[in-house]
């Protein structure tokens, strides 16, 4: 077995371990590997743009290989992590806001790297007409531009929910507020959209 097949085959905890102890820096390529993706889509979901996305992705996993010799374990890394990228995505959308920079969230925009997941909604069946098919596109593309409008807690609260699939649970360790903030501002969101898309 090879030293990549070996650090594949690891738990993030395992691969955590060896960067702390010996620092391991393939351990270090291997777990930012398995997350960096991820990392991305959080803070794309946020701030909606490409470029800001990869920028705090990037400086998010700067951030989280200085602090990992003080990360206890206390929480999976990836809610550690996400913590990360949504502070440091929220920092930049604050950052651009000041600027007068647009913050857009598109639901149906494919990614160019082919190993990131594409945030979109289902897509139409192939057996929908062009009108349908039409019409369907039409709604999303009003569906993405009511979610760019959300009050920013509430937007990141449903993408995170809606997107990445996390539990309730996991987003209010993530944000750092209690599940039924996160519930609240979920519904407000939802409700929010239901409201404006009428």
């Amino acid at each position: 077995m090879t030293k990549q097949e070996e650090l594949r085959s690891l738990t993030d905890r395992d691969l955590i371990g060896r960067i702390k102890t010996v620092d391991d820096l393939d351990a270090w390529e291997e777990l930012m590997s398995r997350h960096v993706d991820k990392a991305f889509q959080v803070a794309y979901g946020i701030l909606g743009q490409r470029n800001d996305a990869e920028e705090v992705a990037q400086d998010a996993f700067l951030r989280i290989y200085r602090a990992l010799p003080k990360f206890r374990g206390e929480s999976e890394f990836t809610t550690w992590m996400y913590r990360i990228v949504v502070n440091q995505a929220r920092n930049k959308y604050r950052w651009n806001k000041r600027r007068g920079a647009h913050v857009n969230v598109s639901i149906n925009q494919e990614f160019e790297n082919q190993n990131v997941g594409k945030l979109t909604m289902d897509l139409p069946d192939r057996g929908k007409t062009p009108d349908d098919t039409l019409m369907q596109l039409e709604f999303e593309g009003e569906i993405a531009q009511q979610i760019k409008k959300l009050p920013p807690v509430n937007r990141e609260a449903l993408l995170l929910r809606n997107v990445k699939n996390l539990s309730y649970e996991q987003i209010a360790e993530l944000l750092d507020v209690k599940v039924g903030t996160i519930k609240s501002r979920i519904a407000r969101a939802r409700e929010e959209l239901r409201r404006r898309l009428r």
